[in-house]
């Protein structure tokens, strides 16, 4: 401690002092604190590109990306044959499922519960040895906290003679394990342990972008992740796009319905969010009666869309979006539309609301159908939870124990220097564009100004905006048969992004210069079928979007990746396709993933080396600070 404290400095440990009346207990305290900072560095699991797929996200997330299983066979294969092992992970992943089968086929006894128990309390004190006892409680439920913690520490080696000590405590042991089984609560125990060794399998759960769009119910898996103990999210341009819409952005309205309705997902709007459809479906009947009421709808609110993009684009110059106005660019009489200087043959022009003198202008009745869907996201409930839990613990980017995490790009030029951007009048570009992204993307929300939601939209599809990256050539694909029109180039970001030095440049900007840090992307699917690697620059950036949608898996040959970063480095585990959870729950049927190791650590990483870890030891130097004071009479505690 500093020989003479300022004033400041002495005001506040007497602040501090406040809540150590003893200095028993001040040095308690600097003991604990110590203790952890020694502990190994938590599990940390990275995923990204969702998209909806509820089902093999679940069992993921049941199966800890392929650690329960890896643990399982470790600590307990010389004990269980590989039938054994497939049993007890489909206990752990779905613990309710599997009591409902065994009891209806009369697989249960209590022997059975017995084993069942040993082999998960074994279970979880292995995963709890790099926690403290406080923190293992605290991932237990709460009603079962006080009884696992007594299972969990007891520990005797019953191969060796017992003392008469140590056989009271195995009686004690094994009584309270019998009186669960007889009194019918064996079910509940294993389910309370089931749980606990699911969430010490994980310490922090980080998803980089796109949680919606594409899959059948990203409100499902929204769920999930608002019950998760330990969560961040990275925005992706699918996120963006909903929380605009939540927002009130017209123009994210539109495209959000349009998503929904090309994916063929409308029950996320109608069931799961209560946003109706019927006004929009009345419309489209009237007005497109030669198609299907799931196109006709498509095609109205496709036009809906494309004029409320046209009306923000001349409204903000500063986005650069002028490429995307083409309703003024049809020719009417040749049924043809001209898209950077090249004229393309419409493949449908049924566009009975779209008038030649004002392209851009809403039909009354596509204002009405605006209007009520405009309401419909405003006020539902479900909705603005799900993305009030976005906003709360979702960012543009993240730097987090070393890594950079965010799901598109630091936009580019094409000589690999940042791209500069005016956004609400300032220019910026690397970090600071990042900065200003998250902060207008928040005050859309809060505030619900309308330069705020017409920014949301630039986000969701800007060719530089951030969690983009790329040209998007809706109008072509949505009406155009020439694939040449529908070429999406992409940010320099996706070439520099190889190169060892680009990836070292932005991490530094970012405040990150040790050697084990990382980039960890999303975004781009990687084709590992076509042999490309997840891994890029020398191991300086990992692009960990494996296709977890099902439209991307015959491009990608996989299934998704999960990043695993524990205190010896970081490895990926890429995941084959899943078949469905009823298949997982009845068959025992796991997904297989492969793990690849690509960076270790050159020593083991602790509590001390980690975010959390300089908090702490920041807050250790106060104490000691604290306590010498005590010691020279200048702070006296209560």
């Amino acid at each position: 401690m500093e020989t003479t404290l300022s004033p400041e400095r002495l005001k506040y440990l007497r602040l501090l002092a406040e809540g150590f009346p003893t200095s028993e207990q001040l040095c308690t305290e600097i003991s604990r604190l110590s203790a952890i900072l020694g502990l190994p560095k938590g599990t940390e699991h990275f995923m990204s590109d969702i998209h909806g797929e509820y089902e093999a996200f679940c069992h993921i997330m049941n199966n800890c990306s392929g650690v329960i299983r890896e643990k399982v066979t470790l600590w307990l294969g010389d004990k269980l044959t590989q039938q054994e092992i497939d049993a007890l992970c489909t206990l752990i992943y779905y613990p309710d499922r599997m009591l409902k089968m065994l009891r209806a086929t009369g697989g249960l006894s209590p022997e059975w519960y017995r084993t069942q128990v040993d082999h998960l309390i074994h279970l979880m004190r292995m995963l709890s040895s790099k926690y403290t006892r406080k923190k293992v409680r605290l991932s237990m439920p709460e009603n079962w906290a006080v009884l696992l913690d007594e299972l969990l520490h007891f520990q005797i080696d019953e191969s060796v003679n017992l003392s008469e000590q140590q056989k009271n405590r195995l009686r004690y042991h094994h009584t309270i394990v019998d009186t669960m089984i007889s009194i019918d609560s064996g079910d509940a125990l294993i389910e309370a342990l089931a749980s606990t060794i699911k969430q010490l399998a994980v310490d922090r759960l980080h998803v980089v972008g796109d949680i919606f769009d594409r899959g059948p119910h990203p409100d499902s898996i929204m769920d999930i992740l608002m019950h998760h103990h330990s969560v961040d999210i990275e925005w992706g341009n699918h996120d963006v796009l909903w929380m605009g819409a939540a927002s009130g952005s017209e123009a994210c309205i539109a495209g959000v319905v349009r998503n929904c309705l090309a994916y063929g997902n409308m029950d996320v709007l109608e069931r799961g969010y209560g946003i109706p459809l019927r006004s929009l479906s009345l419309f489209a009947e009237k007005h497109y009666p030669g198609m299907s009421p799931e196109k006709a709808a498509l095609h109205a609110v496709t036009v809906i869309m494309f004029k409320l993009e046209g009306q923000l684009i001349q409204s903000n110059p500063e986005f650069g979006m002028e490429d995307r106005l083409l309703l003024h660019k049809i020719n009417f009489e040749r049924k043809t539309v001209e898209i950077d200087g090249k004229t393309y043959p419409l493949r449908s022009f049924p566009l009975p609301t779209v008038s030649p003198d004002a392209p851009y202008v809403l039909s009354s009745e596509e204002a009405e159908v605006l209007h009520g869907l405009r309401l419909a996201f405003l006020h539902s409930r479900p909705l603005h939870k799900h993305i009030a839990f976005l906003y709360r613990r979702g960012f543009m980017y993240r730097t987090f124990n070393g890594n950079l995490l965010f799901h598109g790009c630091i936009p580019m030029n094409e000589d690999g220097t940042y791209l500069e951007k005016i956004i609400d009048g300032v220019p910026v570009k690397g970090k600071a564009l990042m900065d200003r992204c998250d902060l207008i993307a928040r005050r859309a929300f809060h505030k619900g100004d309308p330069y705020a939601l017409d920014f949301m939209w630039y986000l969701w599809c800007g060719a530089d905006s951030p969690v983009c990256g790329r040209k998007m050539t809706t109008f072509a694909r949505a009406f155009v048969d020439d694939k040449s029109a529908w070429a999406e180039p992409q940010d320099p970001y996706y070439t520099y992004y190889n190169d060892e030095a680009v990836c070292r440049s932005i991490l530094a900007d970012f405040g990150l210069t040790d050697e084990g840090c990382h980039i960890i992307n999303g975004h781009t699917p990687i084709r590992a079928a076509s042999g490309e690697s997840p891994v890029k620059a020398n191991g300086k950036l990992v692009v960990i979007d494996g296709g977890f949608c099902r439209a991307y898996q015959k491009k990608t040959g996989i299934a998704g990746y999960t990043l695993i970063s524990n205190s010896h480095g970081l490895r990926l585990m890429s995941h084959q396709p899943f078949t469905t959870l009823k298949d997982a729950q009845l068959t025992g049927r796991d997904i297989h993933s492969q793990s690849h190791e690509f960076y270790a650590y050159p020593c083991r990483k602790y509590v001390r080396d980690t975010d959390q870890g300089k908090i702490l030891l920041e807050r250790m130097r106060d104490l000691t600070d604290l306590l010498d004071a005590c010691k020279k009479g200048l702070v006296i505690l209560q």
